[in-house]
């Protein structure tokens, strides 16, 4: 009788387990749910602090590429957003860029000590934007827009010290668009994005031009909480009156994975493969984004 219990305790146990696996395994985990097109709902917040390091010793000018003495440009952001709408179509948000340059050919890990030198590094606030996000098609529920307006909190784009950021006001336009194939194991996400420079073509390179960026990744989850991905991206800036274009395309890999409910991490490396006025050097990337 005894040993009729147990194996009846020992089978609800077991079924009990069994259950729960597999509700773990059919949730979806926010790197999964959260990709950049989908909005919060209201009252949840989204904050994200993403590093990016590019560093370069070539690049191309009029058609040729030539060796140059590295440089090295690092910006660290953070991005508050939240859901504002009951309805899921309408976020609020803030991003802080700083950034921290070298240049001589100094080491790229020089731009983590964070210091102004002459001609050899600079390091500062860049902008800060105002930003909104809005799901503007009930049809397209994965479809998305966000518009941030970039404010220059710096004096000036280039000093003794070396080159900080445009010196623009940018009004930049990114739409997000993703599609979960059957099965839950791949991710195709793209986005479309423009940044429409503005201010005094004297105080900044790029200032009365637009940048139009396409950009495609795909995603491989072989768990729920962990994905691969590759990706392809490419930036043309246009000319509207300062009579200077460039372009680049870049390929790149990373990784994402869910640390805790809560919290995910990533990481991501890109190569710029080509490029036309422009640097052709390499960017690695890592993000930590916390969702509640």
């Amino acid at each position: 009788m005894k040993s009729l219990k147990l194996s009846i305790l020992v089978s609800i146990l077991l079924v009990q387990f069994s259950f729960s696996q597999e509700i773990e395994e059919t949730e979806q985990s926010n790197i999964q749910t959260y990709t950049p097109s989908k909005l919060l709902e209201k009252g949840k917040w989204d904050i994200k602090w993403f590093n990016n390091l590019y560093t370069q010793t070539k690049e191309d000018r009029n058609g040729e590429t030539f060796e140059v003495p590295r440089s090295t440009f690092f910006t660290t952001s953070v991005e508050v957003f939240t859901g504002a709408s009951n309805n899921k179509k309408f976020n609020v948000g803030l991003i802080v860029e700083y950034r921290s340059n070298s240049f001589a050919d100094k080491s790229a890990g020089s731009v983590f000590s964070f210091q102004n030198e002459t001609g050899e590094a600079r390091s500062g606030l860049g902008h800060i934007a105002p930003s909104v996000k809005i799901a503007p098609f009930n049809s397209l529920p994965r479809f998305s827009i966000q518009s941030s307006f970039f404010i220059p909190v710096f004096d000036k784009e280039s000093d003794e010290n070396g080159f900080l950021a445009q010196k623009s006001f940018i009004w930049q336009n990114r739409f997000f668009y993703d599609y979960t194939f059957p099965g839950n194991k791949f991710q195709l996400f793209s986005e479309f994005g423009t940044r429409l420079f503005l201010g005094n073509k004297d105080e900044g390179f790029a200032n009365n031009s637009i940048e139009l960026a396409p950009g495609v990744f795909l995603s491989y989850f072989p768990t729920s909480k962990f994905t691969v991905l590759g990706f392809i991206q490419h930036a043309q800036l246009v000319d509207l009156g300062n009579e200077f274009e460039q372009n680049y395309s870049a390929l790149g890999a990373g990784s994402k994975y869910q640390l805790t409910k809560t919290l995910n991490v990533e990481v991501l490396y890109s190569k710029f493969v080509r490029g036309s006025d422009s640097g052709l050097g390499q960017s690695f990337n890592l993000g930590l984004r916390a969702i509640f």
